[in-house]
């Protein structure tokens, strides 16, 4: 619990394309949902809601928020500005994402690190890339320090005390073993 007397609630959401369709197609696409979802943070600021770990691909979408309410209105929000972007410009017709968003509540420290290796390492289990290290568009280059914060991760220190303990957790390789993320 916060000082307030508010319990922080932290909701693993996952978000896939209607039939698994893509969602992204080029990058202006991941750029577009990134500065909806900070536009969307900054509109509802009051209920101090942040994003932990993020990974945008193709089809499907993962965030770990920190929050005091029910994610419902930001995400909403998102969904429908993005889908009207992403139907204008591609001549696009019907339903963009399959359903509605998905969120499970994350209920201790260890969850949430575990989920946060899933959706970083999501890339490499699907075969995108060998390493999470090499994808740009989710939040480990955050992490590791390869890339400057941005207004999505305010607190990426929440649950990660030092980059290079993060670091050593160990990504799959793709023959399933366990090893470093990176050369530290």
């Amino acid at each position: 619990k916060k000082d307030n007397g508010m319990k922080e609630l932290l909701p693993h959401i996952t978000a896939r394309g209607h039939h698994r369709n893509d969602i992204f197609r080029d990058e202006e696409d991941f750029k577009i949902y990134l500065s909806i979802l900070e536009e969307a943070l900054l509109y509802f600021n009051t209920y101090n809601y942040e994003i932990l770990a993020y990974c945008l691909m193709d089809n499907h979408v993962h965030l770990l928020l920190k929050t005091e309410v029910q994610p419902h209105g930001i995400y909403s929000m998102v969904h429908s500005i993005y889908a009207r972007y992403f139907n204008k410009k591609y001549n696009y017709v019907g339903a963009l994402f399959q359903g509605r968003y998905s969120a499970d509540i994350i209920e201790d420290d260890t969850y949430m690190l575990e989920t946060s290796r899933y959706i970083h390492l999501n890339l490499v289990k699907a075969r995108i890339v060998e390493t999470s290290d090499e994808y740009r568009w989710c939040s480990y280059l955050i992490y590791i320090g390869a890339q400057k914060k941005i207004l999505l991760i305010q607190s990426a220190q929440i649950f990660v005390e030092e980059v290079e303990r993060y670091a050593f957790i160990g990504e799959l390789s793709l023959n399933g073993d366990l090893r470093p993320c990176i050369g530290v």
